[in-house]
């Protein structure tokens, strides 16, 4: 097990009661998504938590198979979904780099607070490319911590080492909107509710 699996077991069951810390940017973000579904719609959610969000899209779609790095956010998030008799979820402990499937298997992929917190953020834009069909969409929201924290770019490292955090990468929100061009998508939509904000991107790719 590595340090960010024992750090997100660790913290999963009080992270699963911290209230939204921007309620209202988090309500625009899952409307501008459900804009996008049609009820045939078969999704992934990699680094999906304790399921919060793909539990409020669920009645949307066909189907979401959620992953997560943490077994005790999985735990949690199967917990969540049960009582509130949601069947059309998958949830799995695994992460993007571990999941295989076949190239153009999802409509929608979406990568929620994570970007920032693997190791390479191309290669994983490169994989959830090849898994999206041919006009498919990446929904991702990222905290791009070098338009403001370029400092923690240092202090990470060490409260990884430490195990205070978790792994996490620093980079611009141009940085950011690079990898996705580089990747061969198309940004449809980009928002950022204010300075120091996660940027929220819907990419496409391209028919």
């Amino acid at each position: 097990m590595n340090r960010s699996t024992k750090f997100w077991d660790k913290i999963a069951e009080k992270y699963s009661k911290q209230p939204i810390a921007d309620e209202p940017s988090y309500q625009k973000k899952l409307q501008v998504t459900r804009e996008y579904f049609n009820p045939e719609m078969e999704l992934l959610e990699f680094g999906c938590g304790t399921g919060s969000t793909a539990i409020i899209h669920a009645p949307y779609v066909k189907h979401i198979r959620a992953i997560d790095i943490s077994q005790k956010m999985i735990e949690i998030a199967q917990g969540k979904a049960q009582a509130e008799n949601i069947k059309n979820i998958t949830f799995e402990q695994l992460t993007i780099d571990q999941l295989t499937v076949p190239d153009c298997t999802f409509d929608m992929v979406l990568g929620l607070s994570i970007l920032h917190l693997l190791e390479n953020k191309e290669e994983a834009i490169a994989k959830v490319y090849k898994m999206l069909k041919p006009g498919g969409l990446f929904v991702t929201s990222t905290a791009c911590l070098g338009d403001s924290m370029k400092w923690f770019k240092i202090v990470a490292p060490i409260g990884k080492f430490l195990g205070l955090i978790p792994l996490v990468k620093v980079f611009t929100t141009k940085e950011l909107e690079e990898s996705l061009i580089d990747g061969n998508f198309i940004i449809d939509y980009q928002w950022q509710p204010g300075k120091g904000k996660a940027v929220f991107i819907v990419a496409k790719k391209p028919e």
